[in-house]
């Protein structure tokens, strides 16, 4: 295991890394946080500065609406305690999804946090554009894109699955100076065009790096897309997969 001062932190490349990997069977959030160990020191073996999961990692996506609410945890709950631990072993950072219980007793947020490499949360994003009515059902909207939060001179926003394909969520931070915008997704076939054509092209129109970790496999009889994506703030792919289960790590220059 690299330590902080084995590793060259970033300054004209951020390293990311993107790991696709099916979402856990529902309540099997101990399953997921050992796979997402395994992840993070591979990534951090690699030489990533970030690790980006899929959308609702620990928990499931389209499960019950009910035993979803029921695994809702706070932003600073056990989980978010155990993927500090995680991040600070492998001294990388780590942008993970999760049902976040609402303040009011609501439907939970779809939410994604970052992590620092010291175990520092360093932000949080609710997902503001809900998908659907299997969204609906299950999630309280959040109320608006956050700010981009600083990190070793980087600039770095987050957006959940939906909300990089709205122009104005993608344009909000980078109005922020967002220098890259790192997006946990599950993003279901037949929707391929998001990762294919959406994501590039608002890449390229305000300038911006998107990251975009999508998970795979099968959840019912949803099937998620995989096809994760590095796209460069000129539109360039930096680096695909394919469907299947990855951990793929790219840099972004600036």
């Amino acid at each position: 295991m690299q330590t902080e001062n084995d590793r060259a932190w970033p300054a004209q490349s951020l390293r990311i890394a993107l790991w696709q990997t099916p979402h856990p069977a529902p309540g099997n959030a101990g399953h997921a946080l050992a796979c997402l160990d395994a992840a993070a020191a591979q990534a951090a073996q690699q030489g990533a500065h970030w690790l980006v999961t899929p959308e609702m990692l620990l928990s499931g996506y389209l499960i019950d609406p009910a035993q979803l609410a029921a695994l809702a945890q706070p932003a600073d709950g056990l989980w978010a305690q155990a993927v500090a631990a995680i991040a600070q072993r492998h001294r990388v950072g780590i942008v993970y999804g999760w049902p976040e219980s609402h303040p009011a007793g609501a439907r939970p947020y779809n939410a994604a946090q970052a992590i620092g490499p010291d175990g520092q949360r360093l932000a949080l994003h609710r997902k503001v554009h809900l998908f659907g009515a299997a969204d609906a059902e299950r999630f309280s909207p959040g109320e608006e894109v956050g700010t981009p939060f600083d990190w070793e001179g980087w600039r770095i926003g987050l957006l959940i699955c939906y909300d990089v394909e709205q122009r104005a969520a993608v344009r909000a931070l980078a109005a922020q100076r967002a220098d890259v915008i790192l997006v946990p997704t599950a993003n279901m076939l037949p929707y391929d065009d998001a990762p294919l054509l959406t994501v590039p092209r608002l890449a390229a129109e305000h300038h911006v790096a998107i990251a975009y970790a999508n998970a795979c496999g099968a959840e019912g009889r949803t099937q998620y897309g995989g096809l994760s994506t590095l796209a460069g703030p000129r539109g360039e792919v930096r680096a695909r997969v394919g469907r299947g289960e990855a951990l793929l790590v790219a840099e972004v220059l600036r």
